[in-house]
């Protein structure tokens, strides 16, 4: 199973991360230690939500679209 995973910062509220993984809590841990370029500066994390797939190029679609467009706002007005 594949997951797309929304994170936000626990110590910047107004910061956001969208992800994908297999292990959604090992990569969490990966993020709260600062182990992610893209994180680091942020950390520790939470998660705010995660959805699984069994169709792999399903999870990459739906990660591209949260983080563009229409699916950027549709993840801004449902979850952060």
């Amino acid at each position: 199973m594949r997951y797309v995973y929304l994170l936000q910062s626990l110590s910047d509220s107004t910061k956001h991360y969208i992800g994908l993984a297999y292990d959604v809590d090992e990569r969490l841990k990966e993020h709260s230690a600062g182990k992610s370029v893209h994180t680091n500066k942020h950390k520790p994390w939470k998660i705010v939500a995660k959805f699984g797939f069994v169709d792999e190029q399903k999870a990459f679609d739906f990660e591209r679209y949260l983080k563009h467009g229409s699916g950027h706002a549709f993840a801004k007005k449902h979850f952060w």
